[in-house]
C-alpha cells in the first residue's frame, strides 16, 4: 500500500458508510481518530491511559475519547469534548470532522461491556500541541505509513481464563496498541483499502 495522502483518506471515508450495532446499552462513549501532516507524512494521535484501579483499560494506548454525558446525543460533540479534556485540542475550532468508522462494541479483560463505542475522524488543520492532562500519562503521533506498514505489526500473549492467548498488536518502541484501539484501527485500514481486508 502506497503513501496516504488527505485525499486518500478523505475519499475512502467519505465512501464508508459506518456499521452501527444497534444493540440497547446502558452507556455509549465515542473517540476521536486525529491525523495531522507530519514531516513524513500523515501521523495519528494515540494517548497512553494514566493508571487508575477503576479503570478497565489503566495503562493502554488509546484513542483520547470516553462516554457520553447524560443528555449528550451527538456522539461527535462528545469526541471533541473528551479530546480537549483529555489532551488539550480544540477539534471545534482547529479540525475538520472527515467521518466516522465502524461501532464497536467494547470488551474488557477479555468480556463484553455495556458500553458501544463510536470512533469519529478529524484532521487537524491548524497547529496545535497536544499536552497529557490528568487522565493521560503520554501522547504520541505516530505516522499512518508506519502503522500500516509491516515493520510495527507483532503480537502479545493475553492469559484470558487460564488460558494463554496471542493476540495481534502494535509494537513501538515501549508501547504497544492492542485490543479495542487496535480494532478501531484494523477498520481503519480496511476502509482505506477500500473494503479489502489485509492478506
Amino acid at each position: 500500500m502506497g503513501r496516504i495522502a488527505w485525499g486518500d483518506l478523505e475519499r475512502a471515508l467519505g465512501a464508508h458508510d459506518p456499521i452501527r450495532i444497534g444493540q440497547p446499552v446502558t452507556a455509549r462513549a465515542a473517540v476521536a481518530v486525529i491525523f495531522r501532516e507530519g514531516v513524513h507524512g500523515l501521523e495519528l494521535l494515540f494517548i497512553r491511559r494514566a493508571e487508575h484501579p477503576q479503570d478497565p483499560w489503566s495503562g493502554q494506548m488509546a484513542f483520547p475519547g470516553g462516554r457520553a454525558e447524560p443528555g449528550e446525543d451527538d456522539l461527535a460533540r462528545t469526541a471533541i469534548r473528551e479530546t480537549a479534556e483529555e489532551v488539550g485540542l480544540d477539534l471545534e475550532r482547529a479540525a475538520g470532522r472527515l467521518g466516522a468508522l465502524d461501532e464497536v462494541h467494547a470488551t474488557a479483560r477479555g468480556r463484553l461491556v455495556d458500553l458501544l463505542i463510536q470512533p469519529f475522524v478529524f484532521r487537524l488543520e491548524a497547529p496545535q500541541d497536544a499536552d497529557a492532562r490528568e487522565e493521560v500519562r503520554s501522547v504520541h503521533w505516530i505516522s499512518l505509513d508506519a502503522l500500516l506498514g509491516p515493520a510495527l505489526r507483532s503480537t502479545m500473549r493475553y492469559e484470558y481464563e487460564g488460558q494463554v492467548i496471542e493476540m495481534p498488536c502494535f509494537r513501538i518502541g515501549d508501547q504497544v496498541i492492542w485490543g479495542l484501539t487496535y480494532r478501531m484501527f484494523s477498520n481503519l485500514e480496511y476502509v482505506l483499502r477500500g473494503g479489502k481486508a489485509l492478506t
